[in-house]
């Protein structure tokens, strides 16, 4: 591993190297280092908060990723593979979905995991319809199947995450469903996200709309924030499923929503989510106050693009 004298030396040699033009990232309100994942460029980057490009890799299929304590940051490499990448772009760690744990010749395809103690990591495949707990040498510790209404090895989850009541909080894209499973795989809460009176329409921009929610955390009040996916949205649900406080698609002056999706309640209250696929003119991640008062927002066309899912403000 890596020293942090090394990592900083490292990632200014790389700064030092990158061109004036790469200058692109627009913020407004205070400056963050931003980590983000664009699969329609095929980068991912951390921007410093002077715009700048910290560290890249190249990316392909990708909805999710995870800055480690180590320096180290765990994503895909499309839809199958998993791998911890060091600041050097060596890899430290990988798991190949498509050919582990009896999914051989299976459609398989991995929108979620996540680092847990222990050294485990949560794996969540489509497909299969399941969540592992997998160890270094990728043996499987714990195995939950999951409740698929509209089974789709593409859609079957967005992104999922495992909380502090060692449950898992799953958003089934193709279900419109958030469903919270215990760790037998019973369904112990869950909430079908509502098309509010309006029609489906197809696409991702913002001519689109449906309920294929992308994302959901679980709120120290016991709520679930949601992102709202091609609902263009961001909802706050009660555990008795009301809706307390939402964002929808027009209420940010200036602002277009597209798909969702990740979602974030920061300790001041305010709420920060992304903002894929609504075009140039609009912001690809966003804060608000909950009076719903825009205070922050991340605009990066040149090195990012319109299929950005992966949006995460480094501290």
């Amino acid at each position: 591993m890596l020293t942090r004298a090394l990592r900083l030396a490292s990632l200014a040699a790389c700064c030092a190297a990158l061109p004036v033009a790469l200058l692109h990232a627009e913020q407004t309100g205070a400056k963050h280092r931003v980590l983000g994942a664009d699969d329609s460029t095929g980068r991912l980057a951390i921007i410093a908060a002077d715009g700048s490009v910290e560290w890249e890799t190249k990316v392909s299929a990708i909805h999710d990723a995870w800055p480690l304590p180590n320096g180290n940051i765990l994503l895909q490499q499309g839809w199958n593979k998993i791998v911890e990448m060091k600041p050097d772009h060596s890899i430290a760690w990988e798991y190949d979905a498509a050919k582990m744990n009896g999914n051989e010749g299976k459609h398989v395809e991995v929108h979620a995991f996540q680092p847990l103690d222990k050294g485990l990591v949560m794996i969540v495949e489509s497909g299969p319809s399941r969540i592992i707990e997998v160890d270094r040498e990728g043996k499987i510790h714990s195995e939950v199947h999951l409740k698929v209404q509209h089974p789709s090895a593409h859609s079957d989850t967005r992104l999922a995450r495992k909380i502090r009541n060692g449950n898992y909080l799953v958003a089934h894209e193709s279900d419109g469903f958030v469903r919270e499973y215990d760790a037998k795989g019973n369904v112990v809460w869950e909430f079908e996200v509502p098309l509010f009176g309006k029609e489906r329409k197809g696409g991702h921009g913002p001519e689109a709309f449906g309920n294929s929610l992308f994302s959901a955390t679980r709120l120290p009040n016991g709520n679930t924030l949601i992102g709202g996916g091609n609902g263009h949205c961001v909802l706050e649900v009660t555990p008795k499923k009301e809706i307390v406080w939402k964002i929808e698609q027009n209420d940010l002056p200036g602002i277009t929503l597209a798909w969702v999706t990740r979602v974030e309640r920061l300790p001041n209250g305010n709420t920060r989510f992304g903002n894929c696929h609504a075009g140039e003119a609009n912001p690809q991640f966003i804060e608000v106050t909950q009076e719903k008062q825009v205070v922050w927002t991340f605009k990066d066309w040149k090195n990012f693009g319109n299929s950005m899912p992966v949006q995460i403000v480094l501290k």
